[in-house]
């Protein structure tokens, strides 16, 4: 039996790279997580430890500091499909690269009703994620982009139900006809090509979740986030497809009875575990295939 080198990759996760720029008194600021990960001729490095054709991972979080310098950073989507040319482009012994992206908010501290020009406090808790493919091993370099959004709180505090579902003899669950639904939603989706404008887009899938969150009655987690989905790919002829992951944050009604307390669904406690973890897809026909768009380098073992 032999024994072969299969899938392989490499590169530098996490590297914190804050920007400054100071080019007038009031000063911006661009706070970004950044990983990437290489593919290419890397077997020598498996096999025998020689490392010729290795460009070290130190030196991706070097160009990534360099790059926020010379280059700037606008929309994030931009800063990782260059760092990704770079990588496919200049290193001979890369073919693919994969470059995430998150970026976290920040907004002025008022005072006196007037943003300061240099202090800041960090705005929610929401992060803004990009991530950029590029592969040269084809007839013709292929690029793919996902953008998205994680850790978005959301709750509805009426207008949510869950009834008529499967039972067995372990079910015990009530059925709920006015519940609350709350979640921390995972939205990352993938664009048909890379000339979009990044930040309006974004902009624009963000309200669309939030006001497809709120408006419809929902029957169900999942009915919610179909409906999510949906009303981005309608609203926005270059994504291709959008993924949508919701914990559903369970709220249960605290009994107030002991005390002699009516409780008509004010008061509840919430339970961060376990949750029920719901997730779907919706995916346009005839989209471009998505090759490796969704592959993270996380769930690579």
């Amino acid at each position: 039996m032999s024994i072969v080198l299969g899938d392989n990759q490499y590169g530098k996760a996490e590297t914190r790279v804050v920007r400054i720029y100071r080019d007038t008194e009031r000063h911006q600021i661009r706070d970004l997580n950044v990983s990437t990960a290489l593919r290419g001729d890397f077997t020598a490095a498996h096999l025998s430890g020689e490392q010729g054709h290795v460009l070290p991972t130190d030196t991706q979080k070097n160009t990534a500091f360099a790059y926020a310098k010379e280059r700037g950073i606008g929309a994030i989507e931009d800063y990782a499909l260059t760092l990704a040319g770079h990588f496919t482009g200049d290193v001979e012994s890369v073919t693919r690269a994969r470059v995430d992206v998150d970026e976290y908010r920040w907004e002025r501290i008022s005072v006196d009703g007037t943003g300061h020009p240099h202090a800041f406090v960090r705005s929610g808790q929401e992060i803004r994620s990009a991530a950029a493919v590029i592969d040269t091993q084809g007839p013709v370099q292929a690029q793919w982009v996902v953008s998205g959004i994680r850790d978005l709180v959301l709750l509805k505090s009426t207008g949510s139900q869950f009834t008529g579902f499967l039972r067995d003899r372990y079910t015990t669950l009530p059925e709920a006809v006015d519940r609350i639904l709350a979640t921390s939603l995972t939205a990352r989706w993938r664009y048909a090509s890379t000339d979009v404008p990044w930040d309006e887009a974004f902009a624009q899938v963000r309200q669309t979740l939030l006001e497809r969150f709120a408006v419809p009655h929902s029957r169900a987690l999942q009915q919610t986030l179909w409906g999510m989905g949906s009303a981005v790919l309608a609203a926005r002829d270059d994504i291709a497809e959008i993924r949508l992951s919701a914990p559903n944050k369970h709220h249960f009604l605290a009994d107030l009875s002991p005390y002699g307390l009516d409780n008509p669904g004010e008061v509840f406690h919430a339970d961060d575990r376990p949750y029920g973890l719901i997730q779907c897809a919706a995916v346009r026909e005839g989209a471009p295939d998505a090759g490796p768009a969704w592959e993270l380098p996380a769930a690579f073992a």
